[in-house]
């Protein structure tokens, strides 16, 4: 089984993607927990929610691993709810990384927030690009600073498409393409 994770901030594609390369290459993919938390509890999210926020995404993650597909595409994994807890509380439960470090990762698809546009979604709160950037910043030193295997993807919605299929097609050793351009 091959895992891959779409990383990086709000609004750059990585929804979009996620779905794209299990279109293309099949597999199982798992969404962000986050968004359907909130569905449920719509109500300002706090700190004290952040515990079950993250049990919820590892607990998706986990259903999926025990599928043992070919390829796993994570929408997101516990990097992102450990950042957002700093950025929105200035504080993270210390197991959060614990239990990230201790799953194993191909690939992490780091996208930027650059050249391509905001888009509010009723939950997005970073339309500042300097916030998005500075999110960017702390996933990729997190990333390197733990030797992960990373890739960033850059560029508009088909260079991104075309970065990440190629990525993934050469994890795979896969002949699939992505050869038709889509954005979201």
């Amino acid at each position: 089984m091959k895992v891959v994770v779409l990383a990086g901030p709000e609004s750059s594609g990585k929804s979009w993607l996620a779905a794209l390369l299990q279109q293309r290459f099949g597999g199982t993919m798992v969404g962000e927990y986050v968004r359907y938390f909130i569905e449920q509890n719509p109500r300002e999210t706090c700190l004290a929610d952040i515990p079950d926020i993250a049990l919820g995404q590892l607990r998706w993650e986990d259903e999926a691993r025990a599928q043992q597909p070919a390829l796993l595409i994570l929408d997101t994994h516990l990097l992102s709810n450990i950042l957002w807890s700093q950025t929105l509380f200035g504080d993270c439960p210390q197991w959060l990384e614990t239990e990230l470090l201790k799953r194993h990762y191909d690939l992490h698809l780091l996208l930027s927030p650059d050249d391509v546009e905001w888009t509010a979604d009723g939950q997005r709160c970073q339309p500042s690009l300097a916030e998005r950037q500075a999110f960017f910043a702390a996933s990729l030193d997190w990333l390197t600073d733990h030797q992960q295997t990373v890739q960033v993807i850059t560029g508009d919605w088909q260079a991104r498409q075309q970065h990440a299929c190629a990525a993934v097609e050469q994890l795979m050793g896969s002949r699939e393409t992505c050869s038709d351009s889509i954005s979201p």
